[in-house]
């Protein structure tokens, strides 16, 4: 059962880093604080992604960086 659990969190991980890069594609270069809320509303649950993490990812894409490494 331990492969099921590692291979649903690297599914999670993948679908994470995928909403990620398609934020960064369509919104990179666009002010914070209209960044912050497109990529609120787009990621999927995720445990350990904290608040503080979102606003670091959605600061790199605001400056044009895409933080997903796709």
């Amino acid at each position: 059962m331990i492969a099921d659990r590692v291979t649903q969190e690297h599914e999670a991980n993948l679908t994470l880093f995928r909403v990620v890069h398609e934020v960064a594609v369509r919104h990179a270069g666009r002010p914070f604080h209209e960044v912050l809320p497109i990529l609120q509303g787009s990621l999927p649950p995720v445990p350990g992604l904290d608040e503080p993490e979102v606003r670091r990812i959605a600061e790199q894409i605001s400056v044009g960086r895409d933080p997903s490494g796709l």
